[in-house]
């Protein structure tokens, strides 16, 4: 196989992970501008130099790994100190600022992204048992720090009450649970949610996106995190992406991580369907 033709198949391996880099990216930021950034800034790096990937074969973990190097090399990109940002932004931000470093950075890359301990000691250039020691730092930490009241949009009954339970083991409450557009934008504009969990197709065949785009209208501030068994569908990079979002089946841990990073950010970009 020739250079021309390595090349193209690095390329279309690493375009097939590049959704996720960003679906990670954006959970560490909190934003999708943001993210897309960082990720941009991951491509360009490995355009100038792919040594990296000749060594080796698994493209995902390359990948991140070259993420994290520039990551890592803009230090603690939330604010030190005195936070100086105004309202529920700036309380959030605050917050990160305290947690112990690269904590939350291996707990997405366990729960959310499914590395394993020894891929996420590569991609964070470190060992098993540091690994090991920042996930169970980083879940006593974000599950301390704050708690909420968490607002659930799902038409099925067992999933519901899962994930219901899942939150409220974090000590959040559950203003409810809705399965329609319509029940959604009821509950939500009746009982104010810190955070809203929402699916994305509902009973009535109506969109949780539209649900939650009704109910940013009122409370923009408000964080989202999207379950979806489709993710590709909200990874395009065509539209405005959500900054939380979750596959189906997930996992109990995935919810906890995304619920805890979740409620450190204050706005969640609006999707358009």
């Amino acid at each position: 196989m020739d250079t021309t033709e390595n090349a193209v198949n690095l390329s279309d391996r690493i375009a097939g992970e590049l959704p996720y880099l960003r679906r990670y990216a954006r959970s560490l930021t909190g934003s999708q501008a943001s993210g897309d950034r960082y990720a941009i800034a991951t491509l360009e790096a490995i355009l100038e130099d792919r040594s990296a990937f000749e060594h080796d074969t698994r493209a995902r973990v390359v990948l991140y790994k070259c993420f994290h190097a520039i990551w890592s090399s803009t230090g603690n990109p939330t604010p030190e100190g005195e936070d100086q940002s105004p309202g529920a932004a700036g309380r959030a931000q605050h917050l990160l600022g305290k947690l112990t470093p690269n904590t939350r950075e291996a707990l997405l890359l366990s729960t959310v992204e499914e590395f394993s301990i020894d891929d996420i000691a590569t991609i964070m250039h470190t060992d098993r048992d540091e690994v090991r020691h920042l996930i169970a730092t980083a879940r006593s930490d974000m599950e301390a720090a704050t708690t909420g009241r968490i607002m659930v949009i799902e038409d099925e009954p067992i999933i519901a009450a899962d994930l219901s339970a899942i939150v409220e083991e974090l000590g959040h409450t559950v203003t409810g649970v809705a399965r329609t557009r319509s029940e959604a934008t009821d509950l939500g504009n009746r009982e104010r949610p810190d955070l809203i969990l929402a699916d994305i197709q509902l009973a009535d065949n109506s969109s949780g996106i539209d649900a939650v785009n009704d109910l940013l209208t009122a409370m923009p501030d408000t964080p989202v995190i999207f379950i979806t068994a489709f993710p590709e569908r909200l990874l395009t990079g065509d539209r405005p992406e959500p900054a939380f979002l979750i596959s189906k089946p997930y996992k109990e841990d995935q919810v906890q991580s995304a619920v805890s990073q979740a409620m450190f950010f204050s706005s969640t970009e609006t999707l358009r369907a």
